[in-house]
């Protein structure tokens, strides 16, 4: 029965024998009874996050960024650029915000990083068009709101201060700012949190372990981050060709103590940017160690510190502060006068100075002028003008190179890769340079170890779509550079660019003539006035054949029986172009009047 009821078993599982192999399993349950497989589910898309750039991409300045999840937005930074030296008459260049304005009701806010120029100035004209809460730290909101007074928007914007670690809470987006280092006070990172991930922008930001006040980059939190997992990174590539570090600040208050010891009994000049904040503290620091009054040149200069007393972020002691009025009633040995134009602006107050213009200030042997700032690149000839004018006055003038009279607010590669191993990003985009600046950053985070394929250099209008499972590009959207002249927003375009740059090279000739509206026969001229061409009583030959050539010109269309005006007129400027090109080999531009009678 034992037997028979082992045979009945069903065989045992494989099990070791004496010498520890495993017996060979010699049946299998039959296909019948075998458990169906579970179906496999769907992988489920990861959500994601679009993010636009519409300005600082392959340029310095000009920016701007707008990010996408879930059917709600929000901007980070809206500056603006100063002009380049072929854009005649332009003011500022700011983004297209074609892309905002149609989108405007899914957006949630406009965060700020900073109160530079680069990242705030678009704000007026940007409000112009639609209301939107704005966040921003404390100094950064004075900044703002001294810019909106001008246009009249500071009554009705509202603002929203913010705090590092403070979250705000933003549609589907929860946004965490990171305190960090620049060259102004209350500068921050932003923590981007989403359904898709977190994102980390840097902002404009350096690493010194030795600021002069709001202590040094929170690294604790941004390697919190990292911990926890970050999406993409996107980090300030200003210096990114620059190895090292950047220097700390102090370095900066050394140089211009012995400076100030250097300038004995001269009046003292600094130039520096109005919203430096730090350098022009220290400046009034050391000017209160050498027992001299300080007084501010520049409607800038004079807004920002006033409104910086105001929120407590500069101590000036009472009975040192002077008005530009009051600097010729002190003796030169103690005054320093703080100015703007340290970037070579036309209409600075430095500027004025160097060319005698200034209302207040004579510039002569007795000044020692500091120009503390560094040229952004295509300001380099406007400062030297400066320099050389000032020179020439007499005065003793210390500029970048020659001391320790500026370090940079932006980090150099070494702080870069510090910013790239804490925040540990799946993807990187560079961002806040040129193309040289970004590809050497993105280099940078290739040696890091970072997948060349989780790296991306766009560019402004991209359409960057990230999530846990991939990174692409969309479908682009509109931007571009948007020209203010004045208080003309837009009107000038590359038309009118083209138009004044060939005026500004080969001048204009106006040819005035009365004719029959009937016969086309010329009653009265042709008369040739010429701008900015040749000088006409040195050319006179030249000009006789030019009248010549019209008058050829008009009587062919009289005898061709051409009526059509534009074709007249187009007539003439054909033969009278060819005429002066084949003479002087320059093409001035033409304007035929014709005034029918």
């Amino acid at each position: 029965m034992a037997q028979t009821k082992e045979q009945n078993h069903a065989p045992a599982p494989a099990q070791a024998n004496a010498a520890g192999e495993k017996r060979p399993r010699t049946s299998r349950r039959p296909h019948y009874t075998r458990r169906p497989r579970r179906p496999q589910q769907p992988k489920e898309a990861a959500t994601p996050i679009h993010i636009y750039p519409l300005g600082g991409l392959g340029e310095v300045g000009k920016n701007m960024t707008v990010y996408e999840c879930c059917g709600d937005m929000i901007i980070v930074d809206c500056g603006l650029v100063f002009p380049d030296s072929d854009m005649f008459g332009v003011d500022m260049v700011i983004p297209d915000m074609t892309f905002v304005v149609q989108n405007k009701d899914k957006i949630k806010g406009l965060l700020i990083t900073h109160g530079h120029e680069d990242h705030i100035g678009s704000i007026p004209y940007l409000l112009q068009k639609f209301d939107l809460p704005i966040y921003g730290t404390r100094l950064t909101c004075g900044l703002i709101r001294n810019k909106l007074e001008e246009f009249g928007l500071a009554g009705k914007t509202k603002f929203v201060e913010i705090t590092p670690r403070q979250k705000i809470k933003l549609g589907c987006f929860t946004v965490e700012p990171i305190h960090v280092n620049h060259s102004i006070p209350d500068a921050v990172a932003f923590a981007i949190d989403s359904p898709a991930g977190t994102i980390i922008q840097t902002g404009d930001f350096k690493i010194d372990y030795t600021p002069l006040a709001c202590g040094p980059t929170d690294l604790a939190t941004l390697s919190d981050y990292g911990q926890k997992g970050v999406l993409a990174l996107l980090s300030d590539s200003t210096n990114a060709e620059k190895p090292g570090f950047t220097a700390t600040e102090q370095k900066v208050a050394a140089s211009v103590r012995n400076l100030f010891a250097r300038a004995q009994n001269k009046r003292i000049i600094i130039a520096s940017f109005a919203s430096n904040i730090y350098r022009v503290q220290q400046i009034i620091d050391l000017a209160v160690e050498d027992g001299r009054k300080v007084a501010f040149s520049g409607r800038s200069m004079v807004n920002n510190t006033a409104m910086a007393q105001e929120l407590g972020y500069m101590h000036i002691p009472e009975g040192t502060l002077i008005s530009i009025d009051e600097i010729n009633q002190y003796p030169p040995e103690q005054v320093v006068l703080v100015t703007t134009g340290s970037q070579g602006e036309p209409l600075s107050a430095l500027s004025r100075m160097a060319s005698c213009s200034h209302r207040q200030v004579r510039v002569g042997p007795g000044d020692f002028i500091i120009i503390s700032a560094k040229p952004i690149p295509g300001n380099e000839k406007s400062v030297t003008k400066i320099v050389n004018g000032l020179l020439l006055l007499g005065a003793e003038v210390i500029y970048e190179g020659m001391y320790d009279v500026h370090v940079s607010g932006h980090a150099c590669q070494e702080e870069q890769k510090l910013m790239l191993t804490l925040t540990k990003p799946k993807y990187f985009l560079p961002v806040h340079g040129e193309y040289k600046q970004l590809k050497k950053h993105a280099i940078t985070a290739a040696s890091l170890g970072i997948p060349t394929s989780n790296i991306l250099i766009a560019e402004n209008g991209s359409n960057i779509i990230l999530s846990q499972d991939e990174m692409k590009l969309g479908e682009p959207v509109t931007a571009g550079a948007v020209m203010v002249d004045g208080l003309g927003v837009g009107d000038v375009g590359n038309v009118v660019l083209r138009d004044r740059k060939h005026l500004s090279e080969d001048g204009l000739v106006i040819i005035v003539a009365t004719v029959d509206s009937k016969t086309g026969k010329v009653l009265a001229g042709p008369d040739l006035v010429s701008r900015g061409f040749v000088y006409v009583r040195e050319n006179e030959s030249l000009m006789d054949g030019a009248q010549s050539i019209v008058e050829t010109a008009l009587d062919r269309c009289v005898e061709e029986h051409v009526r059509d005006w534009n074709s007249v007129k187009t007539r003439v400027r054909e033969a009278l172009s060819s005429y002066i090109y084949r003479r002087t080999k320059r093409s001035p531009m033409i304007l035929p009047i014709l005034m029918e009678v």
